[in-house]
């Protein structure tokens, strides 16, 4: 899963990046500090991975991971070219995700770029810019389909809700917002655009706001508005307290937290927030050679799940030997597990769960 980071200049961007990656990209006060996209693998913490390499004592240990994607800062007119504007876009298209840093908290010695801090501003800003870049790929597209439908009448169903959708790009509104079924977002997948992609919207407040309480910043609720208008996810985040958590150790850092009201670092609420907007899971493997975790589509079935693993699994899948991670814990091993009938043998209807513990069987 690759996550794109963007956001007007100065907004914390980098800061935020740097902090959940530790990767050391550089971020300093004026435009364009990040000009290639720095890039950073995070492991997806998973407690239920924790507990199984206790049980097993595996060889390796390999949770599911996160690619950060740091994009360079966004400013008017990148749809047209200005600033870094076609290399950003093109490396957003590359996401399967967005996660766009506003800023929402007041400090003199960090400029804006425009002069005043403003979150609907700044993300009409940047959301106005990939609507621009979109209209420009769907006008092409509805060219295109209007042809098509000349030889094939099936293209008809495909133009009309092309149009609707330009409508409302037209309108000053993302493609996330218009309603479709599931078939229409099939069509819609194949024409990638910037604004269908799912984003979460990274609320960059000072420390003082969570300490004081987040609910009381103004910021927040204009970011909640506008996200709620187009399907997006929300995370209040301050940069600056991932900064500081960077270098402590579990006790130190869940200390810190626990002071400031936090149950679980940025990090690991955007992961969250990101697996649950994403509709992801994770299902695991377990044994001495290794422990590990695979990220799936809700609604897998088995043989893709499988397919994970290796493309020969999926192709000579037999079954699969699954039992649930909390029933295992409950058991203590795989044996009682077996004895109490709470390991199953599965087919390949058997729709993948959040936590399922298994082995694949398969013959090629």
């Amino acid at each position: 899963m690759k996550l794109g980071i963007v956001g007007l200049p100065n907004v914390g961007k980098s800061t935020l990046f740097n902090a959940i990656t530790n990767a050391g990209a550089q971020s300093a006060n004026y435009p364009f500090c990040t000009i290639e996209p720095n890039v950073g693998v995070v492991a997806v913490p998973d407690k239920r991975l924790d507990k199984l390499a206790e049980m097993y004592d595996p060889d390796k240990y390999t949770p599911a991971t996160i690619e950060f994607v740091d994009i360079a800062g966004l400013v008017k007119g990148a749809s047209k070219g200005e600033g870094l504007g076609n290399k950003f876009l093109a490396n957003i298209r590359e996401c399967d995700a967005i996660v766009h840093v506003v800023r929402c908290f007041e400090n003199d010695d960090i400029v804006h770029v425009d002069g005043s801090i403003d979150p609907k501003r700044d993300i009409e800003t940047i959301n106005l810019e990939l609507i621009l870049a979109d209209v420009e790929m769907l006008e092409r597209r509805i060219d295109k389909t209007k042809k098509l439908i000349k030889g094939d009448k099936k293209y008809q169903a495909h133009l009309e809700l092309f149009e609707r959708v330009l409508e409302a790009l037209n309108a000053g509104k993302s493609a996330r917002s218009v309603e479709m079924d599931d078939e229409e977002k099939k069509i819609m997948s194949e024409v990638a655009l910037l604004t269908t992609k799912p984003i979460i919207y990274a609320a960059n407040m000072s420390d003082e706001d969570f300490s004081n309480g987040i609910e009381n910043n103004a910021g927040l609720k204009e970011v909640k508005a506008i996200a709620a208008e187009e399907n997006a996810g929300v995370l209040p985040i301050c940069a600056q307290i991932e900064e500081e958590i960077v270098d402590m150790d579990d006790e130190e850092k869940e200390m810190f937290l626990s002071d400031l009201g936090l149950e679980e670092s940025g990090l690991d609420r955007l992961i969250k927030e990101c697996y649950s907007l994403l509709g992801l899971i994770s299902y695991l493997t377990a044994g001495k050679p290794e422990v590990r975790a695979w990220t799936i589509k809700k609604g897998t079935k088995a043989p893709q799940a499988a397919g994970k693993i290796h493309t020969d699994f999926e192709r000579g899948f037999i079954r699969a030997e699954v039992v649930a991670f909390s029933d295992l814990m409950d058991c203590g091993s795989i044996a009682a597990a077996k004895e109490k009938g709470l390991y199953r043998s599965e087919g390949k209807d058997y729709v993948m769960q959040d936590g399922d513990v298994v082995l694949f069987r398969f013959n090629v």
